[in-house]
């Protein structure tokens, strides 16, 4: 059955079911706020609703339920692959169904078939400074597209609420299609003299995205395969997925919603610390003289850098409280293919050498590592040592969790997100009638 299909299959009992769930049980809590959660940026506060993944403190991420070595193991490869195929998630994340193989050639096929960028965006990109922060670029390179938005078009033309979806639907998927050409675009114009490389349509999502970034490297193929499952949905409250789901909220179209839902993931505290995981990186090596640090001196180097009030990046979780699954999932791929690399080996002993350094400094609740640990040092292994590209890297993935979590929020008729705020004055007023929490 059709993706489209089987997705319309599944909104009328969605839809039932969360009425149901709001008529039997909607004056029921799910939490309580304290003082300090309403300063401390809405942490741990359950205020959302996200289908498409959940991320729990000890187990780590699930995507509808499978953990990734699950997914690893489940969903369909590449014809002489290893790695999970991005399609195969992306069908996951938006029905709740394991894909099989056929499925994931069908969104293949339909991915190829949409993937041509109109010509007035390959402009607009064209026209900006090639020194441009790539993330810039590419947030610019999602907006230009929202002139031929078909949400916008029928939305104007008039439509009941329950159709939302449908033309929500085809915009996420005309501009998951092209995410790949216009990231690799932005690519081979920031970093190789604007000399582009044509699309293969023979390739899936991924490998065609390694392709036109220029990397003649089969491994790199597999490598690009993993990151964009690994990195593709982290439940609804990180600032790209609530960014992108807060701007959908009014109703605007995916064009807004995701090019603002990627200027959230350019911030050092998201997205970029895989950026400045690689900064640091560098800093430590030409500190230390190159070449193969000891425990003893990396021990130190982390020392110093807490000292001078800065964080280890990489390092730490606002949620989890255990090793990223996805720094695991990332670093055996590194075990198989690149297990002598230096900078692989350097990120190993940081493993061992900086959870007790911050245990010590009593610096992180999880002074375990993250996703952005790993990620720059395999790119820097394949030959992409630019590490400004890597959140558009993080962003071609990241846009496949939020833009079906988007779908249904049409296809739930989701309202306009609204919190409440109040004054300091005001909490200052409401203090002395507080109870603690317990």
């Amino acid at each position: 059955m059709p993706l489209k299909d089987t997705l319309l299959g599944k909104i009328g009992p969605a839809r039932e079911e969360v009425g149901a769930l709001l008529k039997q049980h909607g004056n029921k809590l799910l939490s309580d706020v304290d003082v300090s959660q309403a300063y401390g940026g809405m942490r741990g506060v359950k205020c959302m609703v996200c289908e498409t993944s959940e991320l729990d403190p000890v187990e780590g991420i699930r995507f509808r339920g499978y953990s990734i070595p699950e997914l690893c193991e489940r969903l369909p490869k590449a014809k002489g692959g290893e790695q999970p195929l991005p399609e195969g998630i992306f069908y996951l994340l938006l029905t709740g169904d394991l894909p099989t193989e056929a499925n994931v050639q069908e969104v293949t096929e339909e991915w190829r078939r949409r993937s041509a960028i109109p010509p007035y965006v390959l402009q607009g990109l064209d026209a900006l400074p090639r020194d441009l922060h790539p993330m810039t670029q590419f947030s610019i390179g999602i907006l230009l597209q929202q002139r031929d938005s078909l949400f916008v078009q029928r939305y104007q033309a008039g439509m009941g609420k329950y159709d939302y979806w449908d033309p929500m639907y085809e915009d996420c998927m005309n501009l998951l299609a092209r995410l790949p050409a216009i990231a690799a675009h932005v690519y081979r114009r920031s970093y190789h003299n604007n000399q582009q490389v044509a699309p293969d349509p023979r390739l899936d999502w991924g490998g065609n995205f390694a392709h036109m970034m220029g990397v003649a490297n089969d491994q790199y193929k597999e490598l690009m395969r993993l990151y964009l499952v690994l990195h593709c949905d982290h439940e609804g409250g990180n600032v790209s997925a609530h960014t992108t789901h807060l701007v959908g909220s009014a109703l605007s179209d995916c064009f807004y919603s995701l090019s603002a839902g990627m200027d959230g993931l350019a911030g050092p505290l998201h997205g970029l610390a895989n950026q400045e995981v690689l900064r640091w990186l560098t800093q430590m090596r030409e500190k230390l003289g190159g070449g193969l640090p000891t425990k003893e001196q990396l021990t130190q180097f982390c020392n110093d850098t807490l000292a001078s009030g800065q964080v280890i990046p990489g390092y730490g979780h606002a949620v989890l409280r255990k090793t990223d699954p996805r720094y695991t999932a990332q670093r055996e791929f590194c075990l198989k293919y690149l297990p002598d690399d230096e900078l692989f080996k350097i990120v190993s002993t940081l493993y061992e050498v900086v959870p007790p350094t911050l245990e010590k400094h009593g610096k992180a609740k999880n002074p375990w590592p993250n996703v952005d640990a790993h990620s720059g040092v395999i790119q820097v292994y394949y030959g992409v040592t630019e590490y400004d590209f890597y959140t558009v890297l993080f962003g071609v993935s990241r846009a496949m969790g939020v833009l079906a979590s988007l779908i249904w929020d049409r296809a739930l008729g989701l309202p306009l997100e609204r919190p409440k705020s109040l004054t300091t004055a005001r909490i200052k007023s409401l203090v002395p009638n507080l109870s603690p929490r317990t």
